[in-house]
């Protein structure tokens, strides 16, 4: 297994890359290449360089030699820190959220996310979050599980806004 390391602005390109990869996986389909990418890749650049940052991600490197050519990650996964007004259970209304977990087909199965996960909740910790959410795969609940992750009840909803024009 890898170690994981925090990731900095120099791996916003492969992040994006990565991205990309979890996205064809839980849509079976093949991630069309687009401007997401430019705008993920300047977004991560500059949210990774910030002094009080409210995202981190955490990598394990490729081991050398044995990337394929333009990847130097094998693993990642992103996550933000909101906040909330606070409440009896957690007055701190610090809320983790886990997203982006990737591990490269070519290094599965060798814990290279579950280093990157462990990575990413010791930072929660560290930041006084207490309740962390993440919306897991049928291949990434296991590994959840494992790290102490429990199903909700929780209802969600969505609205998705019009773009405005201009």
């Amino acid at each position: 297994m890898g170690e994981a390391r925090r990731a900095t602005s120099a791996d916003a390109e492969e992040l994006v890359r990565l991205r990309g990869l979890m996205l064809a996986a839980m849509s079976d389909a093949p991630t069309a290449p687009g401007r997401w990418q430019d705008v993920a890749r300047d977004n991560l650049r500059a949210w990774l360089a910030e002094p009080d940052p409210w995202l981190a991600a955490f990598v394990v490197d490729a081991p050398e030699g044995s990337a394929p050519e333009g990847s130097a990650l094998a693993a990642c996964a992103v996550g933000t820190v909101e906040r909330r007004l606070g409440g009896p259970d957690d007055p701190t209304g610090l809320v983790g959220y886990v997203f982006n977990v990737s591990t490269d087909p070519g290094y599965r199965r060798r814990g290279h996310s579950r280093a990157c996960v462990t990575a990413l909740l010791a930072w929660f910790r560290r930041r006084g979050v207490h309740r962390v959410d993440l919306r897991a795969t049928a291949a990434g609940r296991p590994l959840y599980r494992a790290l102490g992750f429990r199903e909700t009840v929780e209802p969600a909803m969505r609205l998705i806004l019009p773009a405005e024009a201009g």
